[in-house]
């Protein structure tokens, strides 16, 4: 399967480059992918709950996991928010899913953007990236005909990395398509 090539390259071709880019003394040293995280909010589901049954089923099936619904903390009387009421989707995913996901990702869902150029390689201070995207459509797995309102998600990879540098070389060894070519 494909997961076993993304893992596989990661082993055989990113470590070793990594190693020879930071030098490290040992393999254990390199940074991996974590976790990818998938988030959507939906400020609109305090009005209409067909929308956290939409974007369940939707995440869901562009992940090939189960989304579970995000609950609020805590009342919000002017967006109509009461506590424990569900504001967005979520879904985390881990190894062997992690790199389907990522694979799907780079290779299929990133170049059906239209007018794509790269995305932004601004990373959060300790080698994690959050990556929006406005429209859940460019996933093969939504069926167009199906949507009734166009979402955008986040979808954060977490790293092992201990600074911007290594998460950012780690996730251009995975394939990310990065506008510009140093941090």
């Amino acid at each position: 399967m494909s997961t076993q090539t993304l893992k596989k390259d990661y082993k055989e071709r990113i470590v070793p480059a990594l190693e020879k880019e930071f030098n490290y003394t040992s393999v254990m040293q390199v940074p991996r992918l974590k976790k990818i995280v998938i988030n959507q909010g939906l400020g609109e589901a305090t009005q209409d709950k067909k929308i956290i049954e939409t974007a369940l089923n939707e995440i869901t099936a562009i992940t090939g996991q189960k989304a579970v619904a995000t609950l609020s903390k805590k009342d919000i009387s002017n967006f109509k928010v009461r506590k424990k009421m569900p504001i967005g989707v979520m879904v985390t995913l881990r190894k062997d899913k992690m790199y389907e996901f990522m694979e799907r990702l780079v290779r299929v869902a990133l170049p059906r953007i239209r007018d794509f150029k790269g995305i932004e390689g601004k990373l959060d201070g300790r080698g994690n990236y959050t990556l929006g995207i406005t429209e859940q459509i460019i996933f093969p797995e939504i069926n167009i005909d199906n949507i009734s309102k166009l979402m955008g998600m986040n979808i954060t990879f977490v790293t092992s990395a201990n600074t911007d540098e290594e998460g950012f070389a780690l996730l251009k060894q995975f394939g990310l398509p990065f506008k510009n070519a140093k941090n």
